[in-house]
């Protein structure tokens, strides 16, 4: 009689979808979102709305997907302020501002994190990279970028921007957020108030949920199309298809 091979009954391992947040905490993030003094902090409502997310993230969770989120804090300098982590398991704390917008050095620290295969793991689906700034960046950025989008694992991530206020969505700050996107299916967001900061958060959000949720969660749907998902559907994906 053949013994028994528990192994054999094991469950598979959720398989995760990065999400890596590149979040601006520079000085002028401690300011109000419109009016002067008045009102919501930037740095308040991206607290606010990167912790909604990982409450929705944490919901949606399930055997065969997980979301292994990072979260990338650049104010003064650049450092992971989440290593790679599932959602579920992130005791998220506030994000503090202060200091200049080194974002060629966040970008240096979010390509570590995806070249690494113990922190991103090669059988993961396709990362999102989020970028959240209010300003122009104060270090070299251009050929770290330019690095990132073209060498690498980094080149296959999806990337999305938000510009928070008219610093970020005008001249340079613009061309920044418009350089960070080029080659994707996206638009570079704007937010002139708390709540527009809240919406892409969402967005971004059912995006997120909805490729976990599709029969190809590597595959990116276009912003126009995306709506509220329904019901999870079995991946028929192969768990090497993407990084190969």
């Amino acid at each position: 009689m053949a013994l028994f091979d528990a192994s054999q009954f094991t469950a598979s391992k959720a398989k995760p979808l990065p999400v890596i947040l590149l979040l601006d905490t520079s000085g002028s993030m401690a300011l109000a979102t419109q009016g002067g003094n008045s009102g919501e902090k930037k740095i308040d409502s991206l607290n606010g709305a990167v912790r909604r997310m990982l409450g929705t993230f944490t919901r949606e969770e399930s055997q065969a997907n997980e979301f292994l989120v990072s979260i990338v804090a650049f104010g003064g300098d650049a450092s992971v302020a989440t290593s790679p982590t599932p959602a579920s398991e992130i005791a998220f704390l506030d994000l503090h501002a202060g200091g200049l917008t080194p974002f060629g050095e966040a970008i240096d620290v979010a390509k570590r994190l995806i070249e690494d295969k113990e922190q991103t793991p090669s059988r993961a689906y396709r990362p999102l990279v989020v970028l959240v700034s209010d300003g122009v960046p104060t270090d070299s950025w251009q050929d770290r970028l330019d690095n990132f989008i073209g060498t690498g694992r980094s080149a296959k991530c999806d990337r999305m921007a938000l510009g928070i206020g008219q610093e970020a969505y005008e001249g340079v700050g613009r061309a920044t957020l418009e350089r960070f996107i080029a080659g994707t299916e996206h638009q570079v967001f704007e937010a002139k108030d708390a709540e527009e900061i809240h919406k892409f958060f969402r967005f971004v959000t059912m995006s997120v949920v909805s490729r976990s949720l599709s029969l190809d969660p590597n595959a990116v749907p276009k912003d126009a199309t995306l709506q509220p998902p329904a019901t999870a559907t079995e991946s028929a994906v192969d768990e090497d298809s993407y990084w190969g």
